[in-house]
């Protein structure tokens, strides 16, 4: 099946070009999301007439990509987990804890379809360098370091909360010292 273009699709083409497609690709994701019509005649004459007006939109969605990316260009963020000795992580560090941490950080909008993470999901501690793809052929990359809590910040090796277990114990101290 034949479409017209309405915007810059990966390895398909840009804007205005025309190109083969197999049919269910065509109705079940370019015309629903409205990036492709039937390359037929009248859509062709159609298509000429809009075009500087597709183009101006097309721009538009770029500069907002590109505003997006400036500002997590360069983002280096740290996430706290729980993790063993060892460095292996009690559980993992996926997409949505880094656009949540990101979105935190920099008060961006980033979603966590926009992270790309080669390898699936973090499960050791250490450094990693991630690309977000903010749309439009729009990227950056940042830096995440993994790291593991602290027994000192309050949270021990499983899990459990220290300051309430010191202060469960310290209360019961007391208890103990009034009664005699």
């Amino acid at each position: 099946m034949n479409v017209i273009l309405l915007e810059k699709i990966g390895k398909l083409g840009e804007i205005g070009d025309t190109a083969s497609v197999k049919a269910g690709y065509a109705r079940n994701f370019l015309f629903p999301q409205g990036k492709a019509i039937p390359a037929t005649k009248t859509n062709l004459a159609e298509f000429d007439e809009r075009r500087s007006e597709l183009l101006a939109a097309h721009n538009e969605k770029v500069a907002q990509s590109q505003a997006r990316a400036s500002k997590v260009a360069g983002a280096s963020l740290t996430i706290e987990v729980n993790a063993s000795d060892e460095g292996k992580l009690f559980g993992s560090v996926g997409t949505r804890d880094i656009a949540d941490a990101l979105n935190a950080q920099a008060g961006s909008d980033i979603a966590k379809s926009e992270v790309l993470m080669p390898h699936g999901v973090i499960r050791d501690l250490g450094n990693y360098e991630l690309t977000l793809d903010l749309g439009y052929d729009v990227t950056e990359d940042i830096t995440v370091s993994v790291v593991g809590l602290e027994s000192a910040a309050g949270v021990s090796a499983d899990g459990s909360i220290i300051e309430e277990v010191e202060e469960a114990e310290a209360e019961a101290a007391d208890a103990d010292e009034t009664e005699s």
